[in-house]
């Protein structure tokens, strides 16, 4: 009778055990099914789409396939380029500017001392002070022409007298205008240092712009001619690009072209060609193509490599960043932001603490130029929707991994 009990005691611990078992697998099941509809989305907070440098972008319309490729460089036209010098010798007593520092045109960049200077202003001092004689001689021989010329005309004094009188006249009117020639030279030269009677003369920028280089120091001893200062005006900066023979018949003036810099994270810029060279650079059988640039604030400066695409035709197709494109399975995805209305359990909730959801598209891409690609997406969009420009390599990986886990983790 006691076997019977226990008996009985272990069938009913047996059938607890059976019971438990089979709600735990159906359990894991439903996990298994919730997980299964989750595939394609991946959550994060708000923070870890900060730290993670998610940017959301649209479709844009691009010619990717009607164009031309070229290379080429920024350039600035000589106008937009000084350097800086003086036009006699001196000593630097003052510096008023740093490299990168902006000018405007006429601003005093640095002073200087100049015996040379000196030595202009005695000499226009000398020159004015014979210039004032000859013209008080030329009074007295004016006077004494008209004399002679009388007394000439009634025959009472010999004609030879009045010929060197006259000969003396015109000399000293000759020298009157070569007085005045060399000071008017003089005066140009005194000018050139700002003020005559000053002692201390400025050098002043010839055009506006950003100081690139300064070649003094206070004290420095200067020559004429000698390049003190460097200025640029990046304001009209252009592109010119290398294009080759085989596809030269099809540039023309007023074509669309986009650039990419490509050591500044292939920022894009949009330009038009202007003029198309009529000659081959050098021996590479290419001919200078050169364009404006439209978004010229972006802080160019000469000399930045460029990739160009030249429009050569209208096929405009949508285009995304490559960055907005994950691949996985052998298929290629971008992400979306799906938009979702609150939970009551989340309503009360902060809202760095609210998850936000991207769900995973699959598209087909295709010509790929300056770091865009176009994109066919195999599944509607829904309109407006918020697409991942950057950073859909990491989202892709946050799936992968919490699909390969044993917990479904966002």
């Amino acid at each position: 009778m006691k076997i019977n009990h226990q008996y009985k005691f272990l069938l009913v611990i047996f059938s607890l055990f059976l019971f438990v078992s089979c709600n735990k697998k159906a359990a894991e099941t439903v996990t298994e099914e919730e997980h299964h509809d989750e595939t394609g989305v991946v959550e994060l907070t708000p923070m870890q789409v900060k730290s993670a440098q998610i940017v959301f972008g649209i479709f844009e319309k691009k010619n990717l396939s009607e164009v031309i490729t070229a290379n080429g460089y920024t350039k600035l036209p000589p106008q937009n380029q000084a350097d800086v010098s003086v036009f006699l010798g001196g000593i630097i007593k003052t510096i008023a500017v740093i490299e990168g520092q902006f000018v405007k045109k006429g601003q005093t960049l640095a002073t200087f001392q100049s015996m040379e200077f000196n030595n202009i202003r005695l000499e226009k001092a000398k020159l004015t002070e014979e210039l004032q004689q000859a013209k008080v001689s030329k009074e007295f021989l004016e006077l004494e022409f008209a004399r002679q010329k009388e007394l000439s005309d009634e025959n009472v004094t010999a004609k030879k007298t009045f010929q060197k009188i006259n000969t003396e006249l015109e000399s000293i009117k000759n020298k009157i205008k070569n007085t005045e020639n060399q000071i008017i030279i003089l005066d140009q030269n005194l000018s050139l240092g700002g003020n005559d009677n000053a002692s201390i003369l400025s050098i002043v920028a010839p055009i506006s712009g950003y100081i690139t280089e300064v070649k003094v120091k206070i004290g420095s001893s200067i020559s004429a001619n000698n390049t003190l200062f460097s200025i640029v005006d990046n304001s009209k900066m252009h592109v010119d690009l290398l294009v080759y023979e085989k596809d030269l018949f099809r540039i023309k003036v007023g074509q669309s072209v986009r650039f990419v810099l490509t050591n500044q994270g292939n920022q894009e810029i949009i330009g038009r060609i202007f003029s198309v060279g009529k000659a081959f650079q050098n021996e590479s059988k290419s001919v200078a193509v050169h364009a404006d640039i439209n978004n010229s604030t972006i802080g160019l400066i000469p000399g930045m490599y460029v990739n160009a695409l030249i429009d050569i035709g209208k096929n405009d197709v949508e285009t995304l960043p490559i960055d907005a494109i994950a691949k996985a399975e052998g298929k290629e995805f971008i992400f979306i932001q799906e938009s979702e209305e609150p939970t009551e359990n989340k309503k009360d909730e902060k809202h760095e603490d609210t998850g936000i959801h991207f769900k995973r598209i699959e598209v087909k891409t295709g010509t790929t130029q300056l770091g865009f690609v176009q994109v066919t997406p195999l599944q509607e969009i829904p309109a407006g929707a918020k697409i991942v420009a950057k950073g859909a390599y990491y989202l892709q990986s946050t799936m992968s991994n919490s699909e390969g886990g044993d917990e479904h983790n966002h």
